[in-house]
Order: C-alpha cells, then structure tokens, then sequence
C-alpha cells in the first residue's frame, strides 16, 4: 500500500472479547499514478457490517471496496461528489448482493470515508462509526450517529447521560444496504485541514466503550500506531463487547 508523505497513518482491527468473527472492515487509499493522486487525494474507510456473521462480513467489505473503487475513478473533480457517488453505488451493491443471497437479508453495514485533497477534507457518513479531528488540545465529533438514540437526543427527550446507557443506543436508523433511500451525511463544504490535525475514525466498539477524553489523550500523547494499541486495549479491558476498528490519519507540519 503505497503513503505518500505528508501524513502519519496507523490503523487497527481487533475482533474483540466476545465476538467468534469480525464483522467490521477498513481500507486506505491513494491513487498509485502521482497526476492522479493530485486530482484524488487520499481516502480512509471504516465500516461496521451487520446482519449476522457472514452478512454482516460481507456488506462492510463490499462498502470498503466499492468505495475505494468509485472514489478512485470517478471522473467528478470534486471530492465531495465523488463520496455522494461512492456511498450510493455501495448501498446498491449490498442490496443486489443480498437479493442475490436471500439467506442474507438484512445485511448492511455503517460506512465513514474520508478524502483528504489540496489542504481540505471532505466526508460522506452513514449509521454510527464516528469521525473526530483532534487540534491544538481538543476533540471535535465531525459525524453525527445514525440511531434511534440520537434522534430521541436531538428531540429531546433524553438527556446525553440516558443516551449513554439506553437499551436501544446501537439501533440504526441508517445503514449501506437498508431497504429504500439511505440518508446519508455530508459537511456543507469541505473542512479546511491545519498542519498537525488529526483524524480518527472508529467503530462503535470502541466509541461505546472509550470516552472523547480518553481518545484525545491518547492520540495527543503517542505516535498514531501506539494510540491505536492503546485505544484497542482500553476498549478490550472494558469488556470488547464488540468488533473494535479505528485509522488515525495525522496531517504533519509544514
């Protein structure tokens, strides 16, 4: 996999302490032709299958891929439209997947991605992985979850410490593969990205268990291999309930 300078990438799966299989999937990307690579950029993906084992393992590895793919050849010269287009052939190509298996309906995943081009990032976000930038001491949520939970919190009817333990906080109400229309989200306009950012992305298994605190402490304080060890570790210690997959992408200083 080819990195060009410019940033420091680490990434890092684990299946967990109570899951047999991981259902969770990531990739990284830059086109491999330099002319391209001026015109793409750089592209991180994590997404979160469910839907069972096999469905689930599938729909978060179609999403990565397709992606990957869309993003790198779309002939659009924006990023953001290139992401609107990735996302859309992803979420069709699970749902011809699963009305090719029958066994596998239902299957879906979360999918984040992330381009990074000319000093800017753009995103595209569907179901509840997260994307945060970490800059100058603090932590910023740049997504906003696709649950149940979170709708109940922007309406408020509950408050962020009932969302925290509520019985329902993993139901989706977005996801790649769902029947109908998927309403995903986008910035307004691409975020302008500063010397020494930092972007992280993470499934559910480890934002459920790991504070906003917590991660801002240790991508502050560690090279992006050593946080990603170190968040991994942390979740694990606090049960692994779950698949726990995050990259961290920092932009280095000028």
């Amino acid at each position: 996999m080819m990195i060009r300078p410019g940033i420091e990438l680490a990434n890092l799966t684990d299946i967990g302490c109570a899951r047999t299989e991981n259902e969770d999937y990531y990739g990284y990307a830059e086109p491999e032709d330099d002319g391209e690579f001026l015109r793409r950029g750089r592209l991180a993906v994590v997404a979160d299958g469910m839907g069972g084992y096999e469905g689930g393992q599938i729909a978060s590895g179609l999403a990565v891929d397709v992606v990957r793919d869309t993003y790198l050849h779309d002939s659009s010269g924006d990023p953001q439209d290139s992401l609107a287009a990735a996302l859309a052939n992803a979420h069709a190509a699970i749902q011809d997947y699963a009305a090719e298996h029958p066994e596998l309906r239902g299957m879906g995943t979360t999918c984040t991605a992330v381009a990074l081009l000319d000093g800017h990032l753009s995103y595209g976000h569907v179901g509840d992985s997260r994307l945060y930038r970490i800059r100058s001491g603090a932590i910023t949520r740049l997504t906003q979850d696709q649950t149940y939970v979170n709708r109940l919190l922007e309406q408020g009817l509950i408050t962020p410490e009932e969302a925290a333990t509520h019985p329902e906080r993993n139901v989706l109400t977005s996801a790649l593969g769902m029947e109908g229309a998927v309403p995903a989200e986008f910035p307004e306009a691409p975020i302008a990205v500063a010397p020494g950012d930092t972007f992280l992305i993470c499934t559910d298994g480890l934002h459920g268990l790991v504070s906003d605190d917590e991660m801002l402490s240790a991508v502050t304080g560690n090279t992006p291999q050593e946080a990603c060890r170190q968040l991994v570790e942390m979740a694990k210690s606090r049960g692994g309930h779950d698949n726990i997959t995050l990259q961290i992408l920092r932009v280095e200083g000028h």
